[in-house]
């Protein structure tokens, strides 16, 4: 039933029977969670997506010609320090031990990433220990002139210095985002991982791994519930919701008010796929730091399966550019521009009933696994909370802005 609080409409629900129907547009991570939650809290849900598969950006499957599993939008490494996201999803598949070690093409070399005691001693040519590397970095590299770095491109330099953000970073920014590092945040590179050790794990989690046969039959699995049911190749139309109690979003945000305040900025990716026999490069992700090549990163599946044995590979070079109406979003752009439209719709959002914002598209924000997981898990717990308590369910549990 719908009340007036301040003028705006906003939902009230207080759930007193059992069965309560929902409809989660999107069969993604958030879409499946929420699902399984809610339907082991006794209730019905109905999962639509608009492609032929479940899973969204995360479906993988087994390539025909080598039977490789291939990340189909591109990998996905599992690694969270989220032991409670760690066993949720164990609890569906099995995970394979992995660590992401990533390497970069870059002026004629390849190097260690993220930046380590190997990349600096070979990029340099030393044979520096931890602590003269760190004491070389910092004061015969780092640009100590800058001590509030305001952008991606003062904060590199701040931290490694120009060489090693020419090498690594500046070329790959301009590809990956399509405009300058300097018109890019700080926040961007807050966290940039640089390890005065010759530790080259991509990641610093406690939880790392790989569903051992993909992430789709993980999926499956969640939605395996008798009270979910699955309609793919089904896009959202607005009667939909007349039939159930509440609609959960993962779409895009200014997708479902059919972008009336115009779109949101987005960088999209083409993948140029091609086979080989044998190893083509050795590794799973080839970063090209370079700004005369093209694309960002070659993905070489079959690594990302290290317990798996194939003749055959499959790679994908990865293109970054700017998002069509036609095109899958991959990364919100989040710039100044982009924020003041995400603020109009959020308003427009919150004095929307009957319908809950989540995931990466649904909030305009940048998510890995584990967080997704997570949000998905609070939002459906966070329903069944106000609907006991007869409160309004806001339109988003975690404020995109």
């Amino acid at each position: 039933m719908l009340r007036q609080v301040n003028g705006g409409p906003v939902q009230v629900i207080r759930i007193r029977r059992s069965d309560v129907k929902f409809l989660l547009v999107g069969a993604g991570l958030s879409g499946a969670v929420i699902g399984r939650k809610l339907a082991e809290a006794g209730h019905s849900a109905t999962v639509i997506d608009g492609r032929d598969h479940i899973g969204g950006n995360c479906y993988t499957t087994r390539d025909a010609e080598t039977d490789v599993m291939v990340h189909v939008y591109g990998p996905h490494i599992f690694h969270t320090d989220d032991e409670e996201v760690w066993n949720y999803v164990n609890s569906f598949t099995t995970f394979m031990p992995y660590k992401n070690r990533v390497k970069t093409t870059s002026q004629g070399q390849v190097f260690s990433l993220p930046i380590n005691l190997h990349t600096i001693n070979q990029y340099y040519n030393k044979t520096l220990r931890p602590a003269e590397a760190r004491d070389f970095i910092e004061n015969e590299i780092a640009d100590k002139s800058i001590t509030d770095p305001q952008t991606f491109e003062e904060q590199a330099m701040r931290f490694v210095g120009p060489d090693l953000y020419e090498a690594f970073f500046k070329g790959y920014t301009e590809k990956q985002w399509g405009c300058s590092p300097t018109e890019l945040p700080a926040s961007i590179l807050k966290r940039l991982p640089v390890r005065f050790n010759y530790d080259d794990n991509y990641f610093f989690h406690a939880f790392q791994g790989m569903p051992e046969n993909g992430y789709t039959p993980m999926i499956e699995a969640i939605l395996d519930h008798p009270s979910i049911e699955v309609k793919l190749g089904t896009l959202y139309d607005p009667a939909m919701a007349e039939g159930y109690d509440h609609v959960f979003w993962s779409g895009p945000l200014d997708g479902y008010f059919d972008y009336e305040l115009g779109r949101l900025g987005y960088r999209t990716l083409d993948f140029e796929k091609f086979t080989e026999t044998g190893d083509y490069q050795g590794c799973a992700v080839m970063n090209y730091g370079d700004r005369d090549v093209p694309y960002t990163r070659i993905t070489e599946h079959k690594h990302f399966a290290p317990w798996e044995s194939h003749e055959g590979t499959v790679c994908y070079k990865e293109f970054s550019r700017s998002c069509e109406p036609e095109d899958i979003p991959y990364y919100p752009i989040r710039q100044v521009k982009e924020k003041a439209l995400l603020a109009d719709y959020v308003e427009k959002a919150q004095a929307t009933s009957g319908v809950t914002f989540v995931g990466r598209l649904g909030t305009y924000r940048y998510l890995d696994m584990d967080v997704t997981i997570r949000e998905a898990l609070d939002t459906a717990d966070a329903f069944l909370k106000h609907a006991q308590d007869g409160t309004a369910m806001p339109a988003f549990v975690m404020n995109p802005l």
